[in-house]
């Protein structure tokens, strides 16, 4: 039948579909002032002190790790202080009191709350980091503790510093009244595990809603080896802190990462999800995904190793940059539905160095230069995107074309019912981000 006939009987007509579209952009034009909803209002805590420090130290098989942290008190209380629209104290936080000096709130350490009890902060913290050996979740023994005074702390760098930190009083009744901004507390925690610990994985469940906590440096040192490693995080490890001594595992941790990253990134399942419907036959279908693989593996390793420049406008511009993709994708895929677009390949390749450059943020937070088996890991973090990339051709391929086989001259119809939420999503994101650029200019 002819393309002419099909229009005639009531098929889908792409000028339709297209004023549609564009309906969609405007829409999505409309909402672009409803994403930028006030952010979280900072804790009264000040945050004088913004450095986490973890020593992990293996024991013997089937005893598993112990952790000794050194970080500041407001991380475990800021969130736990209630203040009314004025700034009144509704809810004290524990071990903290409130007064009033030079006509604004400050806080100061409750020492006889604490003295009362302890093991109370030390739950606290407990629950404040979760740790995976092996992959599996281990629970935390409370051991001792200490407090100091941020401006006479005793030396942390090294074990048996970390170790000898820890004995002595609760807090030193010399030091008498102390601002809870000042105030950095010691840990120790057993991880039991009943085989070594091969990797594991550290992560912080904490947000206090703290000024400068996304500044944080944690700094992990692992005492597992004849050589210690010290990786760096910055933030409040949100994400997980992944440690491997084995090659192997490494690589097979990150590669789980990527896949992890592409079924859980909405904006690159979009993508793909557009490069599908575009694709009349697999093997055209599978050298797109490839090129895109090979454009995303080169400047995620160039983004991730610092080649990429370190301006705050840098990740707005690469994000708008990815949200843009999908609508060039979408209409794409929509104007070419009828047959297969020349150049493809090329185009996905270099759409793919632009998605690399994201993936390059989000590995940062993951996989640090001073990582063990770095290359290993880099190289199963890009398996990982692209065996995700391939579960996802893998599942909806097959359906997209049964259902276009059994809608027949009607196909184009469910082309267009698919992108068009597509494109509607990506220009929302495309506003938003944009934005954020423009305030990052």
């Amino acid at each position: 039948m002819k393309r002419s006939d099909a229009r005639r009987r009531g098929a889908f007509r792409p000028r339709a579909g297209l004023r549609a579209l564009l309906l969609c952009l405007v829409l999505a034009a409309s909402l672009w002032p409803f994403g930028l909803g006030p952010g979280t209002a900072a804790a009264h805590f000040n945050l004088d002190a913004n450095i986490r420090i973890f020593h992990v130290e293996h024991l013997p098989p089937g005893e598993g790790l112990r952790l000794f942290i050194r970080q500041p008190l407001p991380y475990l209380l800021a969130d736990k202080l209630l203040l009314d629209d004025n700034g009144a104290v509704l809810q004290e936080a524990p071990y903290s009191r409130s007064a009033e000096e030079g006509g604004r709130l400050v806080h100061y350490l409750d020492i006889d709350a604490l003295r009362a009890r302890p093991e109370a902060l030390a739950r606290l913290i407990a629950e404040g980091y979760a740790l995976r050996i092996n992959g599996v979740e281990a629970a935390p023994v409370p051991g001792r503790m200490r407090l100091h005074p941020a401006l006479d702390q005793p030396p942390f760098a090294l074990l048996e510093e970390a170790q000898t930190a820890l004995d002595g009083p609760l807090f030193d009744p010399f030091y008498g009244d102390a601002y809870i901004g000042e105030v950095i507390v010691d840990m120790e925690l057993l991880y039991p595990a009943e085989k070594a610990a091969e990797s594991y994985a550290l992560r912080s469940l904490l947000d206090p809603g703290l000024d400068g906590q996304g500044n944080t440096a944690n700094i992990i040192i692992d005492h597992g080896g004849e050589k210690e490693l010290v990786l760096r995080a910055r933030g409040l490890m949100a994400e997980a802190v992944e440690v491997s001594r084995s090659r192997l595992q490494a690589a097979a941790t990150f590669a789980w990462q990527g896949m992890l990253h592409i079924l859980a990134g909405w904006d690159h399942l979009l993508f793909v999800l557009c490069l599908l419907l575009g694709a009349q036959r697999l093997p055209a279908l599978c050298w797109r995904v490839t090129g895109f693989t090979i454009g995303h593996s080169i400047t995620l390793s160039l983004g991730f190793l610092g080649y990429a420049p370190a301006g705050a406008w840098f990740v707005p511009l690469v994000e708008t940059g990815i949200a843009l993709s999908i609508i060039y994708a979408a209409i794409v895929a929509l104007m070419n539905s009828l047959s297969e677009p020349r150049g493809m390949l090329l185009t996905t390749s270099l759409l793919g160095l632009l998605h690399g450059l994201g993936f390059s943020f989000v590995l940062e937070s993951l996989l640090r230069l001073e990582s063990p088996h770095l290359w290993e890991s880099l190289a199963g973090f890009n398996l990982g995107v692209e065996a995700g990339q391939l579960l996802v051709v893998l599942a909806v391929w097959p359906l997209l074309r049964w259902l276009c086989g059994r809608l027949g001259e009607q196909a184009e119809t469910l082309r267009w019912a698919l992108a068009g939420p597509c494109v509607l999503v990506a220009a929302y994101w495309s506003g938003e981000r944009f934005l954020s650029l423009l305030a990052a200019i």
